[in-house]
């Protein structure tokens, strides 16, 4: 999948996820939970699988 480089303000304004939750994430200050790994699937048009990097996908 094409690589996308968008702002913590313009990804929390397409998916509707708080800016303030997505640089959390973003920082390694918290999980996200499903919920809201779905919300940003849904809002950024992708697949969950997509959103992270793991060894095991």
């Amino acid at each position: 999948m094409e690589q996308h480089h968008l702002s913590i303000r313009q990804a929390a304004i397409m998916t509707g996820v708080p800016r303030s939750t997505i640089g959390d994430i973003v920082t390694d200050h918290v999980s996200p939970t499903l919920a809201t790994m779905e919300q940003l699937a849904a809002g950024l048009k992708t697949t969950i699988s997509d959103l992270y990097e793991s060894e095991y996908k």
